[in-house]
């Protein structure tokens, strides 16, 4: 797994090889092998990956496309939780590893925006606060 995405990432970021293995004080024909699958790379290695490609390294190491619906890895701190169905009353199910990462449980009060040009976004009322203070300093703007 880890071959095909530093592959994948390598491409995404619009890099030779011989590039990246520059970057990463590697010859090309270590990089080679890592991507082939024919070794792996070390954790200082993975680490200086992780940062310069801006992804966490447990997506780095374990990632798989084809069970994110052929997604290539997300960056840092982004996720895809698969989808949901809206029942009739327009009550959806947030997914475990949602619920888990964001710490939701049953009973809590969440708020959802939206935006005609970039869609909805469903934020814990605890979050209020914080997200308030991105929205007027200017961070929430992309």
């Amino acid at each position: 797994m880890i071959g095909m995405n530093i592959a994948c990432l390598r491409r995404r970021n619009n890099l030779t090889q011989e590039q990246l293995a520059e970057k990463l004080h590697v010859s090309r024909q270590t990089l080679a092998k890592w991507e082939r699958g024919e070794s792996e790379p070390d954790i200082r290695s993975l680490c200086a990956l992780s940062s310069l490609f801006q992804v966490s390294m447990d997506d780095l190491v374990h990632y798989h496309a084809d069970d994110n619906l052929g997604l290539d890895i997300p960056p840092k701190g982004k996720h895809f939780f698969g989808s949901v169905t809206v029942g009739e009353r327009g009550q959806i199910v947030i997914p475990l590893k949602a619920r888990t990462l964001f710490q939701i449980e049953a009973g809590d009060q969440l708020l959802v925006f939206g935006d005609e040009q970039q869609g909805l976004g469903i934020v814990p009322k605890r979050n209020l606060f914080e997200l308030m203070q991105m929205i007027f300093s200017g961070q929430g703007d992309s």
